[in-house]
């Protein structure tokens, strides 16, 4: 199977990516645009494999788009390219709108059109498994409500907006045209090759250079961790067992306060990394409170049970574990991030041909 995926070089694309070529005998066509999120350093261990090319596309460039469906045949497209972080949707949402909906847009159509075309055994398998989050969702107020695949649409944020619509777009396709599509909503993904602006590694790596460990409000929102490995072999399995037109819940059981998951790491970073900053004599006197940002969502939860009950799937992980893992690969790989924090991983992606 050849399997097309959009935004490969991205923290969940590229694990997705890395877990295609290592346990399965399918081959990967990696489409991204490499913007600042995008590391080719994050696939360095499969950029050689025979199985994986790169396209470096936009898939907001449907010429571009048609020539990479022409040239390679993708049996199924996952559709993971987005711009994700919150803080910047809110500074800047325009580029949210225009590769998450303008975007999703181009590459359903361009899919489409390939679709069609295809052999009818071809065109029978084919399948768009489209990528999203539960922050579509807004938030929970319940201590016990859960996010399920029926829960209302309720999206707080530039972001949230923006994955919402591509949703709603992948849905019409699937009911207008019958493009067989699957989609996905993940709760909050981490683990190695996290970009260093998401919570977790921003504090692992502030900690480790005696920075501030900025926590917004009073750190009582609430997510559900999902380890990033965990969830792409949930990708493969829904993408490749999933009934089409089905939506798929993905998390990982672990609702922790953003306040516990700092503490967690300030004791992890004791324990792996005991030689402090100067100046530092416990990594948790570095927690700051910040001032909130505007439209917090308070708790999310996601109830994974139908992917669980229907595709056998479950997360490996603990958040202990897959928090240590983390810790581990973040102190084992300095190089990786040390490139992402001075910006010379920018000259990676410009000698790919990246003009970003």
């Amino acid at each position: 199977m050849k399997v097309l995926i959009t935004g490969g070089a991205g923290f969940i694309g590229s694990a997705v990516v890395r877990y295609i070529i290592n346990n399965t005998p399918s081959s990967v066509v990696n489409v991204d645009k490499l913007t600042y999120a995008g590391n080719p350093d994050s696939l360095i261990s499969v950029a050689q494999h025979s199985r994986y090319v790169f396209e470096l596309v936009d898939i907001c460039n449907r010429s571009e788009l048609e020539r990479v469906f022409s040239q390679h045949q993708p049996d199924v497209v996952m559709h993971l390219a987005a711009e994700s972080h919150v803080d910047r949707s809110i500074d800047g949402p325009a580029a949210f709108i225009e590769t998450n909906i303008v975007g999703t847009y181009t590459l359903l159509e361009v899919a489409r059109s390939y679709w069609q075309g295809l052999t009818a055994d071809r065109k029978a398998a084919f399948r768009f498994h489209h990528i999203s989050t539960d922050e579509v969702f807004g938030d929970l107020h319940g201590t016990d409500d859960l996010f399920t695949e029926s829960t209302p649409y309720a999206p707080s944020s530039p972001y949230s907006a923006s994955k919402a619509s591509s949703d709603h777009l992948v849905r019409a396709w699937h009911r207008t045209y019958g493009l067989p599509v699957l989609v996905t909503n993940c709760s909050n993904n981490y683990g190695p090759y996290h970009f260093p602006e998401k919570l977790i590694p921003l504090m692992i790596l502030n900690a480790l250079a005696g920075k501030p460990l900025p926590v917004y409000g009073k750190g009582n929102q609430i997510r559900d961790w999902l380890y990033v490995d965990d969830h792409a072999h949930a990708l493969f399995k829904v993408v490749t067992e999933g009934k089409v037109g089905e939506t798929y819940n993905i998390g990982g059981h672990n609702e922790k306060q953003n306040i516990e998951v700092v503490h967690t790491l300030c004791a992890l970073l004791e324990e792996l990394a005991p030689a402090k900053p100067a100046g530092v004599a416990h990594y948790k006197d570095l927690i700051t409170y910040v001032t909130d940002r505007p439209g917090h969502d308070l708790r999310y939860a996601i109830d994974a049970s139908k992917i669980e009950r229907e595709l056998g799937w479950q997360p490996q992980e603990t958040f202990d574990s897959g928090l240590r893992k983390t810790v581990q690969w973040f102190l084992a790989n300095k190089g990786w991030w040390q490139a992402v924090l001075d910006g010379s991983y920018a000259l990676q992606r410009l000698g790919q041909g990246s003009s970003d």
